[in-house]
């Protein structure tokens, strides 16, 4: 897809290769492609980690 042009295929156009840019998807548009098979569990996360200025 990323080889096509713009008109042939969503991932198409762009100057050289570039990466996608959007979620894989078919020719058609719709969203398609492999995705995480199962959701990573939160067993080993105990407290959320502190984040901003001095808290």
């Amino acid at each position: 897809g990323v080889a096509m042009n713009p008109v042939d295929h969503p991932h198409g156009g762009g100057e050289g290769k570039t990466s996608g840019g959007r979620h894989p998807v078919n020719p058609a548009g719709k969203p398609e492609g492999r995705t995480r098979r199962r959701k990573a569990s939160d067993k080993l996360i105990v407290r959320r980690r502190r984040t901003g200025k001095k808290r």
